[in-house]
């Protein structure tokens, strides 16, 4: 969180948090427990507590349910944009949405039922229905009135919709089409037919990505039969995006994704997201001690190649990781298929040959310097063959997880890098084994 600004260091009274932007206010809730952030939250105007319980911590909101007066929770969920009504409502225990639901206008039930029926990481999960509706034969002048009187009450009005009888969607028309059009343009007239969708059950992702490759304000999501259910505004999309980045991220580093802040995140949650990978890669890290025994002879006729050792284990596994980061943006991106792995394939086979002779070209040198030119043409060769095989392995992992339909970013660093690690030492010793000495005699 950036540096808290003077404002901000002053005792939350209630003219005080009041004046505070809403996520401004949110980061300072997220330091106190959830009844003294309530106590807080409390002396807002609905519509202002509202606009600032969106931008909560998922497990300060929870603990801000707990806390709250039933009724009073009630207005606020009733006041909150449909998309986040849907996804806290989601969070409730059952026995949570049981005491809340009863307090919910008819309208908000139904909407909240229908919103939280798609399943988690979908389109339609993060859509809101509170999107701007107009006919095609209302004029310029009049498709403004109607705007208006819609305003209090949709996300957005820069982008309205254009819909059929049968909620299939015609076209889309800006405010501004609007505003310089001649008064008594029509609307279908302005509109752009054929406008970029999504369906209810896509991905989040990918509604994130057409949005961001069209560059619009936001975009409609239709359903099986074609009508038009919600939109997904920009604003929800780089949520979107930034929550896929993280899971990205921890998953990268060989954790799961922690699914509150780091700030708010417990002892036990912390060592229960960690736990599972270190433990898989202790054991994936025998796999090296046992090359390394398997060459004890080689070993101990050559103490100098115990010098070079880590320094090539890691050129691998920096190597791997290097690609499999690249290779893991690409397709989360769309950037790259899996119909895309052999054209990739020959040209990272070549990078990494570029790279390998350029790093065993700074190694020999020390091979010259530290064992004499036998060992100088070991850790050469080997330095090309530990990048070639590490690159090769970080590029091929994700395309092999995506075939087996699980997240590409579970090719971690310490995963590629233990399986470069592993290699790199049957290459090291098996090249050392042939040039240098032949255990046998």
């Amino acid at each position: 969180m950036p540096p808290m600004t003077t404002a901000q260091t002053l005792a939350l009274a209630p003219e005080t948090a009041a004046s505070l932007h809403p996520a401004d206010l949110a980061a300072l809730l997220s330091r106190r427990p959830a009844e003294a952030g309530w106590a807080i939250m409390s002396t807002l105007p609905l519509t202002r507590r509202a606009e600032a319980f969106g931008y909560l911590d998922p497990a300060l909101q929870l603990g801000m349910a707990r806390a709250a007066p039933p009724r009073d929770f009630a207005a606020l969920v009733t006041a909150m944009d449909a998309d986040e009504r849907a996804d806290l409502w989601a969070r409730l225990g059952p026995e949570a949405q049981e005491a809340l639901l009863p307090a919910l206008a008819a309208a908000e039930r139904e909407d909240i039922r229908r919103l939280a029926a798609y399943p988690a990481g979908t389109a339609g999960a993060v859509m809101t229905s509170e999107y701007a509706v107009l006919r095609g034969e209302l004029t310029a002048r009049d498709a403004i009135e109607t705007l208006r009187g819609q305003a209090h009450s949709k996300e957005t009005i820069h982008v309205a919709y254009v819909l059929s009888p049968q909620r299939r969607l015609l076209g889309t028309v800006t405010l501004e089409d609007l505003v310089l059009a001649p008064a008594g343009r029509l609307v279908e007239a302005l509109m752009r037919r054929d406008p970029p969708t999504v369906h209810a059950q896509d991905k989040a992702e990918e509604a994130a990505r057409a949005i961001a490759r069209y560059d619009l304000p936001a975009i409609p999501v239709i359903n099986g039969g074609e009508m038009m259910v919600g939109i997904i505004t920009a604003d929800d999309a780089m949520d979107v995006a930034e929550a896929e980045a993280t899971d990205d991220f921890h998953k990268a580093g060989g954790s799961n994704s922690l699914g509150v802040s780091m700030l708010n995140a417990t002892v036990g949650l912390l060592y229960r997201k960690r736990i599972s990978w270190l433990v898989v890669l202790v054991f994936a890290n025998l796999f090296s001690g046992a090359g390394i025994a398997a060459f004890e002879d080689v070993i101990a006729a050559n103490v100098a190649l115990v010098f070079f050792l880590p320094l090539l284990i890691d050129s691998g596994g920096n190597a791997g990781s290097q690609s499999a980061t690249l290779m893991v943006r690409a397709l989360a991106t769309g950037e790259a298929r899996m119909g895309d792995w052999a054209r990739m394939l020959r040209r990272e086979v070549t990078v990494a040959a570029l790279l390998g002779l350029t790093m065993a070209g700074a190694v020999s040198l020390l091979g010259l310097v530290r064992g004499g030119p036998e060992i100088a043409v070991v850790v050469a060769l080997t330095m090309v063959c530990v990048v070639l095989v590490g690159s090769v392995i970080g590029l091929s992992l994700p395309f092999l997880l995506s075939r087996l339909k699980v997240d590409p970013a579970t090719a971690s660093a310490p995963l590629i890098t233990s399986i470069a690690d592993a290699s790199g030492v049957l290459i090291y010793f098996g090249i050392a084994s042939a040039l240098l000495v032949n255990p046998t005699t």
